[in-house]
């Protein structure tokens, strides 16, 4: 293969093609490298969704140089999955802005366009950490200036093998510069996705084989222990809040610093990326509506994404094992038998599935809490489903405004039904009529749903008070919808004051739905007390299998 001394359209293109394949290759490996308790996403996944997007939008793209540019660019923006995919799309996004402008790329121009790379994103950043992806973004920088420097006549292959052997000594220090990273014995993640985009440059340029992951990489050294930190790897500083907010703003540019501002005082890992009225941001927060109201007030948010990150981690496992190779949309057999009217539900274990088929749903998505699926997924169980028209059950309050998107982006006619949790989702198809039309099941559907009074057991994740009394790390939480209000040391016993709490006189039907962490004798305690507290009140007990909750009920 003939050494390239200069990047054209096709070239780039080639380039993000084995950048994409380099990452889906390494994903997992990423995704090990990735120890923190909390994590906002796999880091290896989010890169690899990432570019992802860009070589869809890269699809249909001309061939011109402009346009290539202009698809990464865009593609990037548009399909940032998580903190280190917005990161990414900063880095691209600066060093295709500069081959855009030089009509190409050369050793000179290489060096610019790695510059802008970094500069992008660390403006991204409010408060930049060492140690990360931005660190050897940045030496990679350096070094591409400083191999001009010594020769002014440097190619753009002399040029790119000096950014790429300091990246790999820069990844190689983040241990020294940060602290977790040394205690879990890892490297950091984000620099190790960002290393494969110059083995990518390098096979394009001169050839040179792209690394293939080997058995056991990213792997946590035997003595490694998992620690609560207080720095995350894509570049920000992190801490213990609860929640990821993810939009979309359309917005003045001038109104952006104020919109910073406001977010810098509610939450930290806040990255705003774009430009010319469209902005990706991104923080940690306690304060879900503190977040989107900052929007408001700048503009319009749009595409909202909101996850539980105490949560993510083991609902992220559930995910993964119920969708083998990837594919979230899950269709059960009658799913091929036409019907006026089909609904899609989102759903997290086995049992809460087949419940769902058993009711009529004909397309599962995976998800729930923690892992929300995207409108691009819900929009691919809704074409997938047999029917023309279609009801949307989010099963989650955060998924709701993600299906709502759904409508616009298909010739079917969506309806989402707001249910806020399974035990809803089973009460609304209850009164599911295949063969009638979707607006006039959504409205019967929405009306069964908002009869159910919903109840929840969950783990406490950390030291916390309510209205209820002090919680501790550990205790069980009986949650309703107005708050919690149950603390206690077991899942029957918070379960038990739930109840007593929330099923009065008017209630018939108790649905007991059991998730992982539920036991027989817990779940013979519940209904024991149920018969002798509320003996008029029937228990219908099913195994759900979902994450997270030993048990949800349904009262009615």
């Amino acid at each position: 293969m003939t050494t390239l001394d200069h990047l054209g359209a096709a070239d780039l293109r080639a380039v993000v093609e084995a950048y994409n394949d380099a990452l889906a290759a390494h994903r997992e490996p990423i995704n090990r490298l990735n120890v923190y308790p909390v994590p906002d996403g796999d880091t290896g996944t989010n890169m690899s969704l990432t570019l992802g997007s860009v070589c869809d939008e890269l699809g249909g793209a001309e061939d011109d140089l402009a346009a290539v540019c202009k698809a990464i660019s865009h593609g990037s923006l548009m399909g940032a999955r998580g903190n280190s995919g917005v990161i990414l799309s900063q880095v691209l996004r600066g060093f295709v802005g500069v081959v855009a402008e030089s009509g190409g790329l050369d050793g000179p121009g290489f060096a610019r366009a790695l510059r802008a790379a970094s500069d992008a994103a660390y403006q991204a950043v409010m408060r930049p950490v060492e140690g990360t992806i931005l660190t050897v973004v940045r030496e990679s920088a350096e070094a591409s200036a400083q191999a001009l420097s010594a020769n002014p006549e440097a190619d753009l292959v002399n040029v790119l093998v000096a950014a790429h052997e300091r990246a790999e000594r820069a990844l190689a220090r983040t241990p020294e510069l940060l602290p977790v990273l040394a205690e879990a014995g890892v490297v950091d993640a984000g620099g190790t996705g960002y290393l494969l985009l110059l083995d990518a440059l390098l096979h394009v340029v001169d050839g040179r084989p792209v690394p293939v992951p080997r058995v056991g990489e990213g792997a946590l050294r035997a003595d490694a222990r998992l620690v609560h930190v207080a720095a995350d790897e894509h570049g920000d500083g992190s801490s213990d809040l609860r929640y990821e907010v993810m939009y979309f703003l359309e917005a003045p540019d001038e109104a952006i610093p104020a919109f910073k501002d406001v977010w810098a005082g509610i939450g930290d890992s806040i990255v705003v990326v774009g430009g010319d009225g469209l902005w990706n941001c991104h923080i940690h927060t306690d304060d879900i509506g503190a977040a989107v109201e900052a929007a408001v007030d700048a503009g319009r948010p749009r595409k909202i994404r909101v996850t539980d990150l105490a949560e993510q981690v083991e609902e992220e496992r559930w995910v993964r094992e119920a969708t083998g190779a990837g594919d979230v949309v899950d269709l059960p057999p009658h799913a091929s038998e036409p019907v006026r009217t089909a609904v899609v539900a989102v759903a997290a274990g086995d049992g809460i599935k087949r419940i769902f088929y058993s009711l009529g749903v004909q397309g599962i998505v995976a998800g729930g809490q923690s892992m929300n699926p995207s409108t691009a997924e819900l929009l691919a169980a809704v074409e997938a489903v047999p029917a023309e028209e279609v009801v949307i059950l989010p099963n989650n309050k955060n998924i709701i405004p993600v299906a709502e998107q759904v409508d616009a982006h298909t010739d079917r006619t969506v309806r989402v039904v707001p249910t806020r949790g399974v035990a809803e989702g089973f009460a609304a198809l209850m009164c599911y009529d295949p063969e009638a039309r979707a607006d006039e099941n959504a409205k019967e559907m929405t009306a069964l749903a908002s009869n159910v009074v919903a109840g929840e057991i969950t783990q406490a994740v950390r030291d916390s008070t309510c209205d209820v009394g002090r919680i501790a790390e550990g205790d069980f939480l009986g949650i309703a919808r107005d708050g919690i209000r149950a603390v206690e040391q077991t899942p029957a016993a918070a379960a038990c004051r739930l109840l007593d709490v929330v099923v009065t006189d008017e209630h018939e039907i108790v649905t007991v739905i059991e998730g992982e962490g539920s036991t027989p004798a817990d779940t013979r305690a519940i209904t024991e007390w149920l018969d002798q507290h509320r003996p008029e009140v029937s228990a219908e007990v099913h195994h759900g299998g979902q994450p997270l909750y030993p048990y949800l009920f349904g009262i009615e």
